[in-house]
């Protein structure tokens, strides 16, 4: 039977790497697991995301990765046989006109709620450095790790992008440039070269912290610190607007996330009252693309950074590292594995942040071949970069299904922890809602239901995907022959992304270090 991890509550034993011995080999495999178990003993947990529980699977995984390859291939030849040039356009939503009296509350409101965001970032960093050293029982951690990074930015792709004006630290700067206007502006143009690298940077060195920093409640008042310091420098030099369209990297990650939302909000416009808008989700994604291969690169860093988190706390990943490349490395550290670890632990750090780095551009290269090959079948007039950058947010839904899949868990048992702790934010005993007792006892979802639910929100993700691209096509070469032929290899490219998640999600885990 095939074995699947699934990342989700945390486990009592981790299971280790099996080895095949013999007498003529015992005396290398001792050194080996020596070296296993001194990584496995001394790593730093990180407690940005959840961990795993090894489940055996119902059925073999083959049987899982056909079906999921076949109801791509169905899905495919249903939105093409359904789907024309001509009724596009036929999206049906609903408008919701909005009364003036709830527009004048939400008005007064705004400064309040704002006010609360900063409050929230401050509270952050107070309990951080004053508070509870133990992760678990410290404010800060499961507010901006769960609530903040996982919960909110799920909300953002349900609801819209109100981040836009609750960003605590755009607020900040705000206030600043009401001060003195010239900050508003900045020193320097904003070089248009530039476009979104600087957030894509900052989102990998963000996901670098997340997997490889320190995950203590004073590290983390350290980094919010830090970035909080960053952030209004930068406003101050090339000007709050730009800073935070186009740097600001959860402007940018919670922007692209949010243009997968049923809501969107319209402005009153020839004497129509504002309203609500309610309509078919991912529809914004077909009535625009990005212009720059910038943000094209910071969404398939989204995609291969939560591809990457999957696979670098599996054994094999552990495995491939600590045994199979051990002996390459023994001409530099020795072979005596108590004095060859800390190099060695080094050596695997380097060796983790260049996968982490390398990855997005494989991803890249991937499907810019994919691309290419598009183009060459239906001998289309338009360049690769511009077919890449047109099916680009049809890459989306997948980002978000990958997301989903392997952090709802740590949402489910750890962000509802969140109402005792805010009663004791600092950890040192208080009460001030009177629910520092609620849910305090561990929540373990049931395996099984765990694993399904993420095989089902990752083929999800990708048959919306291919009903995205689909639509993307025909808008493009109008002809439904053409649009069928470009989306093959984007098909054969959705089925590889199925395949790859899935396994990833099934491979047993080690112990994340």
């Amino acid at each position: 039977m095939s074995q699947c991890t699934s990342k989700q509550a945390p486990s009592a034993t981790q299971s280790k790497p099996a080895l095949c011995v013999n007498a003529q080999s015992m005396p290398r495999i001792i050194k080996y697991l020596a070296l296993i178990a001194l990584s496995l003993l001394y790593c730093n947990a990180s407690y940005g995301h959840s961990f795993g529980q090894t489940y055996t699977l119902p059925v073999p995984l083959s049987l899982y990765l056909y079906g999921s390859a076949a109801a791509l291939a169905v899905s495919f030849l249903v939105f093409g046989y359904f789907l024309r040039a001509d009724n596009l356009q036929a999206n049906s939503s609903i408008r919701l006109n909005i009364p003036n009296t709830l527009i004048s509350a939400l008005r007064s409101a705004k400064p309040w709620v704002q006010g609360f965001s900063v409050f929230m970032l401050l509270l952050c960093i107070a309990t951080g450095l004053l508070g509870n050293r133990n992760p678990y029982g410290n404010f800060n951690m499961t507010f901006f790790w769960v609530i903040f990074v996982l919960a909110y930015a799920y909300f953002c792709a349900l609801t819209g992008n109100s981040y836009q004006w609750l960003n605590p630290w755009k607020i900040l700067s705000d206030g600043i440039g009401r001060f003195y206007k010239p900050y508003q502006q900045g020193l320097f143009n904003w070089p248009a070269r530039l476009n979104y690298w600087p957030a894509t940077i900052l989102y990998m060195v963000f996901i670098w912290l997340e997997l490889f920093g320190t995950a203590t409640p004073l590290s983390l008042s350290k980094y919010l610190l830090a970035y909080t310091v960053l952030n209004l420098l930068a406003a101050g030099l090339v000007g709050i607007r730009n800073w935070y369209k186009y740097g600001e990297l959860f402007s940018v990650l919670l922007m692209l996330l949010s243009k997968m939302s049923f809501v969107c909000r319209r402005t009153a416009k020839e004497n129509t009252e504002p309203s609500a808008v309610i309509q078919s989700p991912f529809i914004r994604l077909n009535r625009s693309a990005p212009s720059e291969l910038s943000l094209l690169a910071f969404i398939l860093c989204m995609l291969a950074s939560t591809a990457f988190d999957g696979l670098h706390e599996s054994q094999l990943w552990i495995r491939t590292f600590w045994v199979d490349l051990n002996p390459y490395f023994q001409p530099y550290v020795g072979t005596n594995p108590f004095s060859a670890y800390p190099k060695l632990r080094t050596l695997y750090l380097i060796y983790q942040t260049m996968c982490l780095v390398l990855l997005p551009l494989i991803y890249f290269l991937i499907y810019y071949g994919f691309i290419a090959l598009s183009k060459y079948i239906v001998n289309s007039s338009f360049t690769s970069k511009q077919l890449a950058l047109h099916f680009a947010y049809s890459l989306l839904p997948i980002v978000l299904a990958y997301h989903l899949s392997h952090y709802y868990p740590l949402v489910q048992t750890q962000g509802i922890k969140i109402i005792s702790l805010a009663s004791d934010p600092f950890g040192i005993g208080m009460n001030i809602f009177a629910t520092a007792e609620w849910f305090r006892a561990p929540i373990i979802p049931n395996v099984e239901t765990v694993w399904h639910a993420q095989l089902g929100l990752i083929v999800l993700g990708h048959i919306m995907s291919v009903y995205i691209a689909h639509r993307q096509a025909l808008e493009l070469f109008g002809s439904k022959r053409q649009a069928m032929l470009s989306q093959i290899p984007m098909l054969i490219l959705m089925i590889a992304f199925t395949v790859a998640g899935l396994w990833i999600l099934s491979l047993p885990m080690g112990n994340p270090s």
